[in-house]
């Protein structure tokens, strides 16, 4: 991953998607999730529309309630963990609605609706619905595998030139292992917590240690 900070989903979502259809068989959805080492396959119908996912607890639910009592008082509660059991096709093992994302959200909002809806993957539509890449978790880590370079030249061309354009040149910034440390004296000592918090919003950053100083005051006699 090169240049600037990744805004949204499209800079690190992947494109190459592994998906079934609504006619999709139990076995072939197996097949594919086995073949391609995925977790989780979208379900599409149409031209690409997402309709729902399927997950390994999906199919799982068939070896879940195998052994169990599958009389109605067996059953009582878990109707529909029995009816997924019973299915023999996408349409009818699938979570829908699916939870998606737009390729133009935010990395946070990604992370808070995984958080939130409790799941590892998005699949990633545009204002049709249509499927056009998938992001992970691990996708959402990917910034965290920026070069410090590119960390450093970042924070000293977005953060530190742009709140100290005159006295810039006094400051340091180097990285190391994606942590920044920033030293020098600036003129106005009222952007020193502005700068802090900008350098550690910058995607990848890990963490920030600030050290810049105020202007030195003569003592008067």
């Amino acid at each position: 991953m090169n240049g600037r900070t990744p805004h949204s989903v499209k800079d690190v979502m992947t494109h190459t998607v592994v998906a079934v259809g609504l006619d999709a068989r139990f076995k072939e959805v197996v097949a594919a999730m086995n073949r391609w080492q995925v977790t989780a396959v979208p379900v599409l119908e149409g031209e690409g529309r997402v309709v729902g996912v399927i997950s390994e607890g999906d199919l799982l639910m068939k070896e879940e309630v195998r052994d169990e009592d599958a009389t109605m008082a067996g059953r009582s509660g878990r109707l529909a963990d029995y009816a997924k059991a019973g299915a023999v096709t996408a349409r009818d093992l699938m979570s829908s609605p699916a939870v998606t994302i737009s390729a133009s959200s935010s990395l946070p909002e990604a992370a808070h609706l995984m958080a939130h809806r409790r799941i590892k993957r998005l699949p990633v539509v545009d204002e049709r619905g249509v499927l056009k890449g998938i992001v992970s978790r691990i996708d959402l880590l990917k910034v965290f595998l920026r070069k410090d370079e590119e960390l450093a030249d970042e924070v000293k061309q977005e953060v530190i030139e742009r709140l100290f354009p005159v006295s810039h040149r006094s400051i340091s910034v180097k990285v190391a292992q994606g942590r920044v440390t920033i030293n020098g004296t600036v003129r106005d000592a009222s952007l020193i917590p502005v700068a802090e918090r900008l350098a550690s919003a910058v995607e990848g950053v890990v963490d920030v240690h600030c050290d810049l100083q105020g202007p030195t005051v003569a003592a008067t006699t």
